[in-house]
């Protein structure tokens, strides 16, 4: 069957923050201009939100600049931020509050709201379309259209009712759509895999470091009022971490008698038998967590890859026909926590650029008027004085890395004359199993721990069983014949639903098994196999989680 097509000024992958916000920009400057713009949105999720997932704590200056009546359109945007308490936990059970002034600048959050980011996508689509913005949730957008001379001119979407091998299924199949755009915007959030094809592409990552990424696991609680104090946020850094392997925690007091609750753990961590999921499920039951969930109910699940590697990391953001924006640029600044709001302004610059360019009638050019409008903007200067605070803490760990970011952010302003690097990727991070100590991880309570399926059931996540299976290897007998015997396979425990086990046969022999059902999208996988062997691509669309609220 012929692939249909539909032809649009702009396509944008992902509804994301940086999608939505560049779409709606578009639609306003066309409409200050009096251009007419064609511009359509697709999205993997089943609707717009489903795939979202993030702390939050939101800082608004992107959205005043978007919608300066924001309130007044309904923004859901409920929870300002009333004070921030910062711990490093010694160990289980010890916990050092840090008084205010010691905590770098860029951790104190007056101004800033903590929001469900899923429910502010919604909110831009419900704005984006009534802007005139077509979006499509339920679409995958499965690889770049590329034509014989290097130029982006859209995306395909996948194919549906395939099976498990790759044979149409009578009556159900239908091949995917070309989507067929003078300009494209890629904003598929961190690890994009479309994203990942381009930078290969175009060698977008040249002239930077390599990029750095981090594991967010995150749950919602109903809990105690008596124990709610709303617009309360909390972080720790220190236990169960540490520094050859990194991280932190987030405990948010949302509306509603409800709380946020996560970890967040860097993927440079060097110890093979650590799991992340376990990670977060002890970590709650240090006393400063703890007290605030006894007595509530876990309602939500989920996890997501972070990209951190900030400036020194970014790639090249542009390309013939197209160029990168948010996440799957890398525009996080991970000094703060924080990249929605660099994301949404990186969608309003790609799109203030291609409204000039298709003003002047040029085309599927280079977005040279982005790059120049990112280079002077806040984003580049909130980016260009963090640079050094994720190297800081990855060369001199986590007492020292923070003495040195409190200095920088805290007495410079971000302006030290010197810039660190860090040029080993997460992948290559990991020691070999006989150099590490095992975990021996407490077995969950079911009251403030779980395990991994009990979770991944509360992330509502749902894929056609009958579809290829789309966590790829590259060679399907790396997991057992390499990475078992030099890292006893850490794809069963960086994996935060389970996805991956080996599973020992009635004959004794290991095989590798994929539970692609219960993979909730976090792409860790993509990131952290030490031998580079498993690509994420998109299953059918609308596969994969459902979080309502995340």
């Amino acid at each position: 069957m012929e692939r249909e097509f539909m032809e649009f000024d702009v396509v944008i992958v992902g509804a994301g923050p940086a999608g939505l916000s560049a779409a709606c920009r578009l639609k306003q400057k066309a409409a200050e201009s009096g251009q007419e713009i064609s511009v359509c949105v697709v999205e993997k999720g089943s609707e717009v939100g489903a795939h979202i997932l993030s702390g939050a704590v939101f800082e608004p200056r992107a959205l005043n600049e978007l919608f300066p009546d924001w309130q007044a359109l309904g923004a859901p945007l409920n929870t300002p931020v009333i004070r921030d308490d910062v711990y490093v936990l010694k160990d289980a059970e010890r916990a050092r509050k840090l008084p205010g002034f010691i905590v770098p600048k860029t951790m104190h959050n007056q101004g800033n709201y903590i929001i469900s980011l899923g429910n502010l996508c919604r909110w831009l689509a419900q704005q984006a379309e009534g802007l005139g913005v077509e979006v499509y949730p339920g679409f995958a957008a499965q690889e770049a259209l590329i034509d014989e001379t290097g130029v982006v001119r859209g995306i395909v979407t996948g194919d549906l009712g395939v099976d498990r091998e790759g044979n149409p299924k009578g009556g159900y199949y239908t091949p995917g759509m070309e989507l067929r755009a003078k300009y494209t915007l890629f904003a598929e959030g961190s690890r994009g895999h479309i994203g990942k094809q381009l930078s290969q592409r175009f060698n977008l990552g040249a002239n930077s470091d390599v990029q750095h990424y981090a594991i967010g696991i995150k749950e919602i609680w109903d809990v105690d009022p008596a124990r709610h104090e709303q617009g309360l946020v909390v972080h720790t850094a220190g236990w169960p971490l540490d520094d050859d392997n990194p991280g932190g925690s987030f405990l948010y007091h949302l509306e509603n008698n409800q709380v946020v609750v996560g970890l967040i753990v860097d993927l440079a961590y060097s110890n093979p038998y650590l799991s992340p999921f376990d990670e977060f499920q002890r970590y709650k039951h240090h006393p400063v967590i703890k007290q605030y969930l006894e007595g509530g109910k876990r309602v939500s699940y989920g996890a997501r890859a972070i990209t951190k590697g900030g400036l020194n990391s970014l790639p090249k953001l542009t390309f013939p026909g197209g160029a990168l924006i948010g996440c799957d640029g890398g525009t996080l600044n991970f000094s703060k926590i924080k990249g929605s709001h660099t994301a949404m302004k990186t969608g309003m610059m790609a799109a203030e650029a291609i409204a000039e360019a298709l003003s002047t009638g040029r085309e599927a050019d280079e977005l040279t008027g982005y790059t120049e409008a990112f280079k002077n903007s806040w984003v580049y200067e909130e980016l260009y004085k963090s640079r050094n605070f994720g190297a800081a803490i990855h060369k001199y760990g986590a007492i020292k890395g923070n003495a040195f970011n409190f200095i920088e952010q805290n007495l410079f302003s971000g302006k030290l004359p010197i810039t660190l690097h860090d040029t080993k990727p997460d992948h290559e991070c990991l020691k070999k199993a006989s150099e590490s100590k095992k975990i021996d991880y407490p077995k969950p309570d079911g009251k403030i721990s779980f395990d991994k399926l009990s979770s991944v059931f509360l992330s509502n996540t749902n894929h056609e069983e009958d579809q290829p299976v789309h966590l790829k290897l590259k060679d399907p007998s790396i997991p057992i014949s390499r990475n078992l015997p030099l890292y006893d396979e850490p794809a069963q425990r960086y994996c935060p639903a389970g996805v991956y086990e080996v599973v020992t046969q009635e004959d004794g022999e290991k095989r590798f098994q994929i539970n692609a059902q219960n993979c909730v999208h976090c792409k860790t996988c993509d990131i952290k196999d030490p031998s580079q062997n498993i690509t994420w691509v998109p299953p059918e669309g609308t596969g994969g989680p459902n979080y309502p609220n995340m």
